[in-house]
């Protein structure tokens, strides 16, 4: 059986880590998007605000089968 496969990118963010940013974005997807399979780090940044770093932001690939 083979599979075919679509890409979208997403941006999520966090105040707590780079780990929560990541779920975040797919949590939020997952209400539209179904049969999601793989997701890749694809960029990574921060706010920083009084020399601290305030909050995350990570952009991710995510993969999902079509029907």
């Amino acid at each position: 059986m083979s599979h075919v496969y679509k890409h979208v990118e997403l941006t999520g963010s966090s105040t707590e880590s780079i780990e929560d940013a990541v779920n975040q974005a797919i949590e939020r997807a997952s209400s539209s998007l179904h049969g999601m399979r793989w997701f890749e780090v694809v960029e990574t940044r921060g706010h920083i605000e009084d020399g601290r770093v305030a909050h995350w932001q990570v952009t991710v690939k995510v993969g999902f089968t079509l029907e």
